[in-house]
């Protein structure tokens, strides 16, 4: 699993559109790498690694090995640019990290207990708001995913983001800004079937 997270890069001497489409006929993604005391990188990468990387769920939210020309640099995948029309990643954007220093990343939220919980055994369909949250951690902490337990969530009811269980060290960015933004992420519905039991 180690060498999902590292991604071979070699540096790009040119920046621009047309070095960017000169990169991408090549077979390569063109990238970049900025943030910490370095100024940016502009980078290329093999498009058909990028893709296999990409397959996993865990790149997203993790700390990745860099290597530039032999040289690595830890950061993690702050933007992915996608072809809408074909199987083709157009651009990558590399933010370096600290270790020492909180970062904001996105994590995917895994959602458990979906079937057998309160509302799930009553026949309940859960409607989720969110796949993802913003956290704010160290990258020592930095969660893979965040689990989302509904074993307790009934029909008609609704688990938002202060809702959640976090790993120590780890906050949600959103909530920091006040109780408003206290965003629903999950809410157990009556499905079709349950309702009509209900009724008869």
């Amino acid at each position: 699993m180690s060498k999902v997270f590292e991604f071979v890069a070699e540096s790009r001497g040119h920046s621009g559109k047309s070095a960017a489409r000169r990169a991408r006929r090549a077979g390569n993604v063109p990238a970049v790498i900025y943030g910490g005391h370095s100024e940016p990188q502009m980078l290329v990468l093999n498009h058909n690694e990028v893709i296999k990387h990409l397959e996993h769920e865990a790149v997203y939210s993790h700390v990745l090995d860099v290597t530039i020309d032999g040289k690595t640099e830890q950061a993690i995948l702050k933007g992915v640019q996608r072809n809408p029309a074909k199987v083709q990643i157009q651009h990558l954007d590399f933010l370096r990290v600290n270790m020492s220093k909180t970062v904001k990343v996105h994590v995917p939220l895994h959602f458990t207990n979906e079937h057998t919980s309160v509302g799930g055994k009553k026949g309940g369909i859960a409607a989720h708001s969110l796949a993802d949250v913003e956290v704010s951690c160290l990258p020592t902490v930095l969660p893979e995913f965040i689990e989302v337990d509904l074993s307790g969530l009934d029909i008609g009811e609704t688990i938002h983001l202060s809702d959640i269980v976090l790993p120590a060290g780890v906050e949600i960015v959103v909530l920091a800004q006040g109780p408003e933004h206290n965003l629903p992420v999950v809410s157990m519905m009556a499905s079709k079937a349950s309702k009509d039991e209900v009724v008869s």
